[in-house]
């Protein structure tokens, strides 16, 4: 019912930035929340930051100070500013979004950190 496709990513180094958006189609506003989850190999998916429909916003300890975690005012795309990226910042990462019905989930884009 919601379709997720993720943009950006790429390799940069340790210091840089780079942005990752998430457009939703389909039930958008059926969505009460979304987030960023991100994973390495052999490694279970974990959240980095989530922001729900009335604003409220959390991060994992992490990367808080550094990424920032918006949707635009229409609910879509979902944004990922990543500052001062760290070689453990290095992963796959995926847009989610959650609704009454149940949950979506992006294809997922490589981030790689590396000087």
């Amino acid at each position: 019912q919601v379709d997720l496709v993720q943009s950006g990513g790429g390799l940069v180094q340790p210091g840089g930035s780079l942005t990752l958006s998430c457009a939703a189609s389909g039930s958008v506003f059926s969505i009460s929340s979304m987030g960023w989850y991100r994973r390495n190999p052999g490694t279970q998916r974990k959240l980095v930051a989530k922001i729900t429909s009335e604003g409220t916003i959390d991060y994992v300890d992490a990367v808080k100070g550094r990424f920032t975690i918006s949707r635009d005012k229409a609910g879509t795309p979902l944004y990922l500013q990543m500052n001062n990226l760290k070689p453990e910042d290095t992963a796959v990462y995926y847009c989610n979004s959650l609704s009454w019905w149940g949950e979506s989930w992006g294809q997922g884009t490589q981030v790689t950190v590396s000087s």
